[in-house]
């Protein structure tokens, strides 16, 4: 029996005289993923995406792929037929048998797309539901509180049968809406902040800053895994990483404790957004969350916040830690993001950081560094590794 999945647009749907751009992005972007799975052939219409999947080809592997594709709203996996009664219900008594088996009532729910069929929507389920509760005696119908749902779907050429949609990624298609710099520490909260990004349709760009030998190749690679994790949401990815240990052993030596971090958080986004606008991007993802540490605090965020042009995004800012774990857990980065190889951002932390910093007393901490030529150096050592 021939499967499709029926792959519904998102919010996409609700664009205008540009949405067709959205859509051919989603395509795009949907065809670029399967190629690694299988060689599904794959066509929209009407805002909704078919993908015909080889008999051979491992179909869990495509619905998990399908799965993790921002744009999609919703994912059934459906049989085919003719558009005729007869075919509707020999289809669906076949292909949800074992549905059936397990059931205790069922009802049908159709949607005819194909105007020019000769039957209702409400026509259709009434008879596919009467011809069924022959078939299947033990099974009765329940409009109400059904435990089994048969969705037939009526369309241009022709006709599917499924158990009911599941729910796809939503959000926007990967690049509709350009791309930012995601700063990647080791972390738990900035995968999730750019995964948060992700959906919303910005092609991600991986900032890393690394401090050898306060921090380990273990703690670069692992800071890898993650933006490999990234990948299986966002498709392909570069990840930039920055020398940092000079910068880190300058402020060291030439500012007070108490402002070592919200100097260094200053040269990061300075760093950030150089390395970022050549890359093409439009903006810059942090991983901060109101309140969590010190560096976070309203005062300190306006201060590092201040050295940059480009628009800084903070998904996370109104989250609570048990929110963040909760998506870094379904995207699968919180077992690697707990690894125990510490990132630049834990090097030479100072004791009672100031978490009311004024900006006069940054300005005169760093008049004692040369930030221009730290800077430049910082950029020139950029090493990019790219991930498919």
């Amino acid at each position: 029996m021939k499967e499709v999945l029926l792959l519904k647009c998102g919010e996409i749907v609700l664009k205008g005289l540009n949405r067709k751009t959205f859509e051919d992005r989603l395509l795009g972007n949907l065809k670029r993923r399967m190629k690694h799975v299988a060689d599904c052939n794959i066509s929209m219409r009407q805002s909704v995406i078919y993908v015909e999947v080889p008999e051979e080809a491992d179909k869990e592997a495509v619905m998990d792929c399908a799965r993790h594709v921002f744009g999609i709203a919703t994912i059934s996996r459906a049989a085919v037929c003719e558009k005729t009664l007869e075919s509707i219900i020999d289809t669906a008594a076949a292909y949800l048998g074992n549905r059936f088996a397990a059931a205790r009532s069922f009802k049908v729910e159709s949607k005819r797309g194909d105007k020019k069929f000769p039957m209702t929507s409400t026509e259709i389920s009434q008879h596919v539901g009467g011809e069924l509760a022959d078939r299947f005696p033990n099974v009765r119908p329940d409009m109400h509180t059904p435990d089994l749902i048969v969705h037939v779907e009526v369309r241009e050429t022709y006709a599917f049968v499924h158990p009911g949609p599941e729910a796809g990624a939503g959000g926007m298609p990967i690049g509709s809406n350009g791309r930012a710099g995601l700063l990647l520490s080791g972390g738990i909260d900035s995968p999730v902040a750019g995964w948060m990004m992700a959906k919303r349709g910005l092609e991600l760009v991986g900032i890393h800053f690394f401090s050898y030998p306060y921090t380990s190749e273990r703690a670069k690679e692992k800071v890898f895994e993650l933006a490999r994790k990234l990948t299986a949401w966002c498709g392909r990815m570069s990840v930039m990483v920055v020398p940092f240990t000079q910068i880190q052993e300058a402020i060291r030596d030439n500012c007070h404790e108490e402002l070592f971090t919200l100097v260094m958080r200053r040269f990061m986004m300075r760093i950030a957004e150089r390395v970022a606008a050549d890359y093409g991007c439009g903006g810059l993802i942090t991983g901060e969350s109101l309140g969590q540490v010190a560096s976070q605090t309203m005062p300190a965020m306006a201060v590092t916040g201040a050295v940059c042009e480009l628009p800084v995004f903070r998904p996370c800012i109104g989250m609570d830690k048990e929110e963040i774990v909760t998506i870094a857990r379904k995207i699968d980065t919180f077992e690697t993001s707990i690894l125990p190889y510490e990132d630049c951002c834990t090097v030479f932390t100072p004791k009672h950081p100031n978490t009311k910093p004024k900006m006069p007393k940054i300005l005169e901490a760093e008049s004692h560094l040369d930030v221009d030529a730290l800077v430049e150096q910082a950029v020139a050592g950029v090493e990019i590794v790219h991930l498919p």
